[in-house]
């Protein structure tokens, strides 16, 4: 019987046509690809324009603008929007000397969009800077058809149990290592700091690795290594999914585990400031959990519930190895007395820039409560 995989009909179109393309002369134009984040938190689209040089620098990018209204970020009667370049990359679709740029979206007044998170995350990251708080993030995600099932599960069912797939080898335990190493092979090239990836319990579900980045630099890397991710599915003609919960039932659900730690936390020692950091967290578990998704809690309450490898939503707790905890201090880092900590509640479509602000405002500014304070006039 043949089988029939839901993949897009783009995919199709040969890829070797389109090489020829890709290899002509530019003679020293550049192509620069901006890429924002919309007005969905998770989201991000991009559209690219001709430099007449090659930018060796941020700087050198000019700012840009679109029309919000199409993305959910403004009006229709006022629907221009700033494009704020803040972070550049190598192309890995059209190659070098072209780029991809990461953009800050500001609206008509120049005030940060709602779904700009980066903007009070660079300024708290701003003020800790002296810590130097470093971040490596967890993504995971899951494939699916262009029909909305998990790529190379049963059309009409499921497959085995888990057990076999995490990490596991062979045509009938992985589906789609194709994506992830092109993937991976694309974040090395364009400069992204990833540094691992493994298939997931889940089978159809992955999981790569973005750092040590520090402050400011971990939202920026894994936003890019996402917009990455979902532009080496288009051509695959699959879909990935940042949903922390895409199977009901007896499956895994997707998160985007965050590991932390600050200099004093790294030095000989550093086990008694990573234990007072996880007090001041066990005192402010609603106001993370609120942060931890787009949607205030809601899209992680389908994950989070104390079974496959989670913490009760409700409940904070930490302990060391122990993967289903809020927050897994791991049994080297319990044994040498200093390094770091994983927080296990992030939800697979977190945006990193408020979680790794949250972590930060609450274990280095000590702040307290749900509230959150403003900074700017400090």
């Amino acid at each position: 019987r043949a089988v029939t995989m839901s993949v897009s009909h783009s995919s199709r179109l040969n890829k070797l046509v389109r090489e020829q393309y890709v290899r002509l002369p530019q003679d020293g134009l550049v192509q620069v690809t901006y890429v924002w984040i919309d007005g969905s938190g998770e989201g991000v689209r991009c559209k690219t324009r001709t430099l007449d040089k090659e930018p060796k620098s941020i700087e050198d990018v000019p700012e840009w603008n679109f029309d919000g209204s199409s993305t959910a970020q403004a009006e229709g009667s006022n629907s221009d929007m700033f494009l704020v370049p803040v972070c550049m990359f190598r192309d890995p679709f059209c190659l070098d000397p072209n780029k991809l740029v990461l953009c800050e979206v500001l609206k008509y007044n120049r005030k940060p969009a709602e779904t700009n998170l980066r903007h009070t995350c660079k300024k708290v990251m701003d003020l800790v800077k002296d810590s130097h708080p470093w971040f490596g993030m967890e993504q995971e995600y899951t494939l699916l058809g262009i029909n909305g099932h998990p790529y190379g599960w049963p059309d009409n069912g499921f497959p085995g149990p888990q057990g076999p797939y995490y990490c596991g080898v062979g045509a009938d335990k992985v589906y789609g290592r194709d994506i992830v190493e092109s993937h991976y092979k694309a974040c090395l090239y364009a400069g992204v700091k990833i540094c691992g990836t493994n298939a997931e319990v889940m089978p159809s579900q992955w999981e790569f690795q973005v750092g040590p980045c520090e402050g400011i630099e971990m939202g920026d890397h894994l936003w890019m290594a996402r917009f990455i991710l979902h532009r080496v599915c288009e051509d695959f003609g699959v879909v990935a999914t940042l949903d922390p919960k895409p199977m009901t039932g007896n499956w895994n659900g997707a998160g985007c585990h965050t590991n932390y730690s600050t200099e004093e936390m790294r030095r000989e020692g550093g086990l008694k400031h990573i234990e007072g950091a996880i007090e001041k967290l066990s005192k402010r578990h609603d106001y993370h959990i609120c942060v931890y998704d787009p949607r205030g809690g809601r899209d992680n309450s389908r994950r989070l519930t104390g079974h496959h490898e989670t913490s009760n939503i409700f409940e904070f707790s930490a302990g060391v190895a122990n993967r289903g905890a809020s927050i897994r201090i791991p049994r080297q880092v319990g044994q040498d007395g200093y390094g770091y900590f994983e927080d296990r509640r992030p939800a697979a479509n977190c945006d990193p820039y408020a979680v790794t602000e949250a972590i930060v405002r609450t274990t280095v500014l000590n702040e307290t409560g749900v509230e959150t304070k403003d900074y700017a006039d400090h």
